[in-house]
């Protein structure tokens, strides 16, 4: 099976993540709790030896996590099917955290991670702390397709919504600083230090943490040429949220409520 075409050496075969998660069903277990620890020690003292171990997501099913990477094998993520109440429930945490994570949280935390489970490589953040080195972008990285051509994205993020009204108001930003901000993100070459080479992004995201109105979509695409245009990609608060659960993307620490600490019934001294 696992000589079977797959994406990528940190992706096995999708016939082989089935039979792992069927084979580990939490409610076949035999002589243990359901969480199978004795089954996940056994599965995964063989599955170390080709770089992978296998864990219980909260949906209760059994992944595979690539060791050296941290990629999760998903199986055929579709973002526009019917959630889970688990998924539903992760969904709200995650957009509870964005609406008060600041914009280096939302890159660092939540962008990043996203991401690298989706394939992605060399992802980059470009100084945006100290602005230096920027250019309009605040992440660069970099995909190959499966023909190993390779492709060079940028990003620029956003936490909150993403407008086209003359003002900018409280926790939102304005798309026509979004627009100087893609011209010099798609003119500004990067180094890619692993091909010892400069390089010109092919593609620009605007991420948004909040919505990306209608108005600004057509705001950007009619101020670029078909050239430019055809290079902008956007990613907004929705996609972010769906993207995140269907790949099955661990939440950030500060997403995930904390338990609250209680009285035993012990005396306090």
């Amino acid at each position: 099976m696992l000589a079977e075409p797959h994406d990528s050496a940190t992706r096995p075969p999708e016939i082989f993540c089935r039979v792992i998660d069927r084979l580990m069903e939490r409610s076949e277990a035999t002589n243990e709790g359901p969480d199978r620890p004795h089954a996940l020690a056994l599965l995964n003292d063989v599955l170390s030896r080709e770089g992978f171990e296998a864990f219980y997501g909260e949906d209760r099913h059994c992944y595979l996590r690539h060791v050296g990477s941290g990629q999760i094998a998903v199986l055929a993520a579709n973002p526009h099917r019917p959630l889970t109440p688990t998924e539903v429930k992760r969904r709200a945490q995650l957009a509870a955290y964005l609406d008060r994570c600041s914009e280096d949280e939302l890159i660092e935390e939540v962008l990043l991670p996203l991401f690298r489970q989706l394939g992605f490589h060399r992802i980059t953040a470009a100084g945006h702390r100290d602005k230096a080195l920027e250019y309009g972008k605040d992440v660069w990285m970099r995909y190959t397709l499966p023909t190993q051509h390779v492709l060079y994205f940028g990003i620029q993020a956003k936490r909150g919504k993403l407008d086209a009204s003359g003002t900018t108001g409280r926790g939102s930003a304005n798309v026509a600083e979004i627009h100087n901000q893609a011209l010099m993100m798609l003119a500004h070459e990067v180094f890619d230090p692993e091909f010892s080479r400069r390089v010109l992004v092919d593609h620009a995201f605007i991420v948004a943490g909040g919505v990306i109105t209608k108005q600004a979509r057509n705001w950007l695409g009619n101020a670029l040429d078909a050239a430019r245009r055809s290079q902008i990609l956007f990613m907004d608060r929705d996609d972010i949220l769906d993207q995140y659960i269907v790949n099955n993307v661990p939440l950030p620490d500060a997403a995930t409520p904390t338990a609250t600490a209680t009285w035993s019934d012990e005396p306090p001294f």
